[in-house]
């Protein structure tokens, strides 16, 4: 039988970051307050340590002797969350250097390729994928806040959509609560299908589909 057309699933699982002092990166995430996970070492010359952020389904890994990248040369890691001014206030929170709120004036601003090409607060049409913030880790790994509400289509199987946390649930209910509130002034009445509707919203806005009006 041939496989040449056959899908080995793979997923990603861990991200390898390089940093100078393993202890201030391990003081660093912890306080962030991702989850630990190992913390294992074979003499001086070997040490592992992994840290999973809440919801994420990728951890990331430092330590000694796991890479040859210079410190500080990741880039670009891209952090997800449904509400983007919790996620800034919370890192604010948790004393991280983070960027404000803002969206791109030109492609690849988010990067920081385009000069003074970042624009201050959220997109201003809430759209998904637009809004970011950024901050870095002691070494310098740079990451990016990014918020999304709606998946692009295809992104999420709408037979098995799920929410990270209970924060993620919480902001698609508001968001679908205000949605619902403009369908009962369009129907004039209020909708006893209330919580049919709500279901409905929130699937089809996880799944990126077409939303109910």
């Amino acid at each position: 039988m041939s496989t040449a057309n056959a899908k080995v699933d793979m997923g990603l699982e861990v991200v390898v970051i390089p940093v100078s002092d393993v202890d201030r990166a391990k003081e660093f995430y912890g306080s962030l307050g991702w989850r630990l996970d190992v913390d294992v070492a074979a003499g001086e010359d070997f040490r592992l340590v992994e840290f999973t952020p809440p919801g994420s389904g990728c951890s990331i890994q430092f330590g000694t002797n796991l890479t040859s990248a210079t410190p500080g040369s990741t880039q670009g890691s891209y952090l997800v969350v449904s509400d983007i001014e919790a996620a800034r206030e919370e890192l604010v929170g948790a004393g991280v250097a983070v960027s404000e709120v803002f969206h791109e004036g030109a492609r690849g601003a988010r990067f920081e390729h385009a000069a003074n090409a970042r624009i201050s607060g959220p997109a201003d049409d809430q759209g998904s994928y637009r809004s970011f913030a950024a901050f870095s880790d002691p070494d310098g790994n740079g990451w990016l806040v990014q918020e999304v509400t709606t998946r692009l289509p295809g992104r999420v199987d709408v037979a098995a959509t799920s929410f990270v946390s209970a924060s993620d649930l919480a902001s698609a209910l508001r968001r679908a609560s205000a949605a619902h509130g403009e369908h009962e002034k369009r129907i004039g009445h209020e909708d006893p299908e209330w919580p049919d509707w709500y279901a409905e919203y929130m699937v089809r806005e996880r799944a990126g589909e077409e939303l109910p009006t």
